[in-house]
C-alpha cells in the first residue's frame, strides 16, 4: 500500500466522527433519547446541564481519555469497565500513581437515579461536583491531575475531535472548559441506563422465581435496603417528591466491642462525627451483581454465596454484635437450594446488552463506532 493510501485509510475514523459531529451540531438541543422501559421513570437532570446526544458523546470520549490522568495511564474507565458494569474487579480501587484506595469501586449502572454518589459522602449529590474528585483529588490520588487543570483544557483544545465534539455539544467553538467537560461527563455518565435483565423481561428460571420469592420475602429482608426497580433505597427521579437517601451499618466490624469500624474507613461517621453514624454506607444496587465482585465497600467478600452467607450470620463475627448494626440484618437460615436459588435470582438481575452496549463503549477501540 502506498503511503498515501495509508494516510487516507487513517483519516477515513476521523472524517466519519467530523461528519458525525457536524450533523448533531444542529441537533444540539434535541430531546435526548433515553430508551426507557414504561415503567422506568426519568432520572432527574439539573436545570444548568440539560441531556444532548452530541454532550453525552464528548461525555463518553472523555470518560475513556487516558490523557487525561497525570502519567496517561488511567481514564475514568479504567476503574469502570463496561464489561463488569462499569467496576474494575478489585478487591479496592487503585490510582494512576499506584496507590491503593480504602473503598471498592462502585458501579455506575443507573446512577443518574442515585441520591448519593459515593459509599458515604451525604453533600455529593451532583455528577458535575463528583468529577472533579477523581481527576483533582489528592487523598487518595485517582487521576492525579491537581495544579494541572489548565493541562487539561490546553489537552482538549489541542485536538481537532474534542474541538469539534465540544462546538457540537455546546454551540461555542469557545466551549473548551473544565466545566464544561464535567458536564459532558456527567451527561454520558446519565445515559449509563440498564433495564434489560431477564428480571426485567420477565424471563426468569424456576429457580430466580424461587429465589424472587425468598428476596421479597420478611424472612430474608433483602428488599428492605434492595427494593425494586432500583434495588437500593437511595434514589431520586422525576415524579418522586423527595429524595430517598439510606445509609446502613451491616455488622461488617466491631474492632473494639462498641462498634468500631477501621481508622480511615468509617462510613458516614466520617462526615457527621456522630457514633450512631459509625460503619453505615450507602445501599449498592444490586442490578447486575453477579458481575460486580468484589462486594462491600471494602471489597472483603468475593462471591454472593460468601454474601448471602454473611447476612445469614446476621454479619460477621464480633461484627454480628455491632450496637450501630441495622435492625435489617437479623440472619435467617437457608437450606442448601434455596442459597442456590437466591443466587440465581440475584443472576437473573444482569443486564447482557448494557455490557456490551456500543452507546457505552471505548470510542478510542471503536473510532467509527
Amino acid at each position: 500500500m502506498s503511503s498515501n493510501a495509508r494516510a487516507c485509510c487513517r483519516a477515513i475514523p476521523f472524517l466519519l466522527l467530523f461528519f458525525t459531529v457536524l450533523f448533531s451540531t444542529g441537533n444540539l438541543h434535541a430531546e435526548f433519547r433515553w430508551n426507557l422501559p414504561p415503567w422506568m421513570p426519568q432520572p432527574v437532570v439539573p436545570a444548568d446541564n440539560p441531556m444532548s446526544e452530541a454532550k453525552a458523546d464528548l461525555g463518553r470520549r472523555l470518560f475513556y481519555d487516558k490523557k487525561l490522568s497525570v502519567n496517561g495511564k488511567m481514564a475514568c474507565a479504567t476503574c469502570h469497565r463496561q464489561a463488569r458494569a462499569f467496576t474494575d474487579g478489585r478487591v479496592t480501587a487503585r490510582g494512576t500513581t499506584g496507590e491503593n484506595h480504602v473503598r471498592n469501586t462502585p458501579s455506575l449502572g443507573n446512577v443518574a437515579y442515585l441520591s448519593v454518589l459515593t459509599w458515604a459522602q451525604p453533600k455529593l449529590s451532583r455528577l458535575e461536583k463528583q468529577l472533579l474528585a477523581p481527576l483533582l483529588g489528592t487523598e487518595p490520588v485517582e487521576m492525579g491531575m491537581a495544579g494541572r487543570e489548565q493541562d487539561i483544557v490546553e489537552h482538549l483544545k489541542s485536538d481537532p475531535v474534542y474541538r469539534l465534539m465540544f462546538h457540537a455539544a455546546f454551540g461555542d467553538s469557545k466551549a473548551i472548559s473544565l466545566e464544561n467537560m464535567a458536564k459532558a461527563l456527567a451527561s454520558f455518565q446519565r445515559s449509563l441506563i440498564t433495564a434489560n435483565s431477564a428480571y426485567d423481561r420477565s424471563d426468569l428460571t424456576l429457580a430466580a422465581k424461587r429465589g424472587g420469592e425468598l428476596f421479597f420475602s420478611e424472612r430474608l429482608n433483602c428488599f428492605h435496603c434492595h427494593p425494586a426497580p432500583f434495588f437500593t433505597d437511595s434514589v431520586a427521579h422525576t415524579g418522586l417528591g423527595f429524595k430517598e437517601i439510606a445509609f446502613h451499618n451491616t455488622g461488617l466490624y466491631n474492632l473494639d466491642g462498641k462498634g468500631a469500624y477501621p481508622a480511615g474507613n468509617t462510613g458516614l461517621h466520617m462526615h457527621t462525627g456522630r457514633l450512631e453514624d459509625m460503619g453505615r454506607f450507602r445501599t449498592p444496587s444490586l442490578r447486575n451483581v453477579a458481575v460486580t465482585a468484589p462486594y462491600m465497600h471494602d471489597g472483603s467478600m468475593q462471591s454472593l454465596a460468601e454474601v448471602i452467607d454473611f447476612y445469614a450470620a446476621g454479619g460477621r463475627g464480633p461484627g454480628r454484635t455491632n450496637p450501630q448494626k441495622s435492625f435489617f440484618v437479623a440472619g435467617f437460615k437457608l437450606t442448601s437450594i434455596e442459597k442456590s436459588d437466591l443466587i440465581a435470582f440475584l443472576t437473573s438481575l444482569t443486564d447482557e446488552a448494557f455490557l456490551v452496549n456500543p452507546r457505552f463503549s471505548d470510542p478510542f477501540a471503536n473510532p467509527s463506532k
